[in-house]
C-alpha cells in the first residue's frame, strides 16, 4: 500500500520507528514491573521513563501521570465526582457541546449532574454562557477539549481557566488532538487534569495517560485490586504500550517545532485548493487551528460518497460524521456550531503529520477535482 496517500492523522497515526523499537524491546523483558528482582525492575525502567517523558512534555511530575488504556479511558477517570483541590469537592460536570463521545457521556456523573456549554459559529465556546453556568453553583468540574478532533479549532483554555478557578471549579482539558500538534503546559493552560492518546502521537494503540495537577485529591479509581501506578489503577502495567508512548513522546517532543511550521504551509497549500471549487467551505478557518487539521464541505456533498472516492483514488481521509450502528449521523460538532443537517452531513475531513509531503496534498487536490466534477453535478 506504498502508493496510497494516507490523510486521517486525525483517527490514527503511524507507528513510528522510535516507537516501535521500544515496543519491540520491551516486549521481549520478561519481568513483571512490581516485582523486585532484576528482570522487574527492568520492566519498571521502562515504564518510570515514559512516566517521566510524558510529564516533561506537558509540564508535570511523573508521580502525578496515570497511565490508561488510552484516552477515552482517561477521560472517564477523569470525570468522577469527589474531586478536589483545596476546597470542596466537585458535585456536579459541564462539558463543550463539541467533545469527544467519551466525555460527552459524563464519565460517572449522574445525567442529571451534568450541564453543557454552547459554541460559537467558528467552533469556539461560549466563554459567557460558562460563566454563567458557574454562577452560584456547587463547585464544578469542567471538561473542555484543548483542540477539536474534527474542525481543529484551539480553544480559549487559559481564559476559561480562569473563570472555572475564580468559581471554586476544577477544568479537566482534553488534550488528545493537541498533544504532539502544538506546544502546551499545564501550568500555561490552567488545567487540573489532563487527557492525552499515544496513537495520536506515533505511539501503539491501547495506551494513554490521565495527567493531574499538583495537590490534586483523587480522582477515585476506575479499576481496584492491586497497587499499580501509585494505586490509582490496578492490573499488571501494559510495559510495552507504555515503553511505546514514551518514545514517540519524545521523538514527537522534539520534532514539533519543524514540523508545525511545516504543516501549517501544507495546511494552507491544501485550503487554497479546496476553495476553487465554488462554495467550499473550511470549518473553522477564521479562528486558530491546529496546523494539521482541515474539515470542508460544499453544499450537496455527501461525506461518505467523497470519503469513498477518495479511498478508491488511494488516498484515505474521514467524515466529519460519526458512524453509529451502521448509520451516518450528522456531525454532532457542527451541529453545535449552528449548521444544518445537510451541511453535517457533508464534511470531509483532511489531516496530515510528520511524514505528509507536498507531492501528497497535490495528488490529494487532484483527486478532488475530479471527485467534485462528478459528485456535485446538478
Amino acid at each position: 500500500m506504498s502508493d496510497r496517500v494516507y490523510l486521517d492523522w486525525n483517527a490514527t497515526t503511524p507507528l513510528r520507528d522510535e516507537a516501535r523499537r521500544a515496543v519491540s524491546d520491551a516486549m521481549d523483558l520478561p519481568g513483571n514491573a512490581s516485582s523486585v528482582h532484576a528482570e522487574g525492575r527492568e520492566a519498571r525502567k521502562w515504564i518510570e521513563g515514559a512516566r517521566a517523558a510524558v510529564a516533561s512534555a506537558v509540564g508535570a511530575l511523573p508521580r502525578n501521570v496515570i497511565f490508561t488504556s488510552g484516552g477515552t479511558e482517561a477521560n472517564v477517570l477523569a470525570l468522577t465526582p469527589g474531586v478536589r483541590r483545596d476546597g470542596a469537592a466537585v458535585e456536579r460536570l459541564v462539558v463543550s457541546a463539541i467533545e469527544h463521545a467519551s466525555v460527552l457521556a459524563g464519565g460517572r456523573f449522574p445525567q442529571t449532574a451534568i450541564a453543557s456549554i454552547s459554541v460559537t459559529r467558528d467552533g469556539l465556546i461560549d466563554l459567557g454562557q460558562l460563566r454563567e453556568l458557574l454562577r452560584d453553583r456547587p463547585p464544578t468540574l469542567v471538561s473542555i477539549m484543548l483542540a477539536n478532533n474534527e474542525t481543529g479549532a484551539i480553544q480559549p483554555i487559559a481564559e476559561a481557566a480562569g473563570i472555572v478557578h475564580a468559581a471554586s471549579g476544577l477544568l479537566h482539558v482534553d488534550a488528545v488532538q493537541a498533544f504532539g500538534k502544538i506546544p502546551f503546559e499545564m501550568g500555561g493552560l490552567g488545567a487540573d487534569l489532563l487527557s492525552l492518546s499515544a496513537h495520536k502521537i506515533g505511539g501503539p494503540k491501547g495506551v494513554g495517560a490521565l495527567v493531574l495537577a499538583e495537590g490534586l485529591t483523587g480522582p477515585e479509581p476506575l479499576l481496584r485490586g492491586g497497587g499499580q501506578e501509585l494505586s490509582r489503577r490496578a492490573g499488571t502495567e501494559n510495559v510495552a504500550g507504555i515503553a511505546g508512548f514514551g518514545a514517540a513522546t519524545t521523538a514527537a517532543m522534539a520534532g514539533l517545532p519543524a514540523d508545525s511550521r511545516r504543516l501549517r504551509g501544507l495546511q494552507k497549500r491544501l485550503e487554497d485548493g479546496l476553495r476553487l471549487t465554488p462554495g467550499a467551505i473550511v470549518f473553522s478557518s477564521s479562528v486558530q487551528r491546529l496546523p494539521n487539521t482541515t474539515l470542508y464541505t460544499v453544499p450537496g456533498l455527501r461525506a461518505e460518497t467523497a470519503v469513498i472516492g477518495f479511498d478508491l483514488a488511494g488516498i484515505a481521509v474521514s467524515s466529519g460524521s460519526a458512524c453509529s450502528s451502521g448509520k451516518v449521523q450528522p456531525s454532532h460538532v457542527l451541529g453545535a456550531m449552528g449548521f444544518d443537517r445537510d451541511i453535517g452531513q457533508g464534511a470531509v475531513r483532511l489531516s496530515m503529520g510528520w511524514s505528509t509531503q507536498d507531492a501528497y496534498v497535490d495528488r490529494c487536490l487532484e483527486a478532488w477535482r475530479n471527485l467534485s466534477g462528478r459528485l456535485l453535478k446538478g
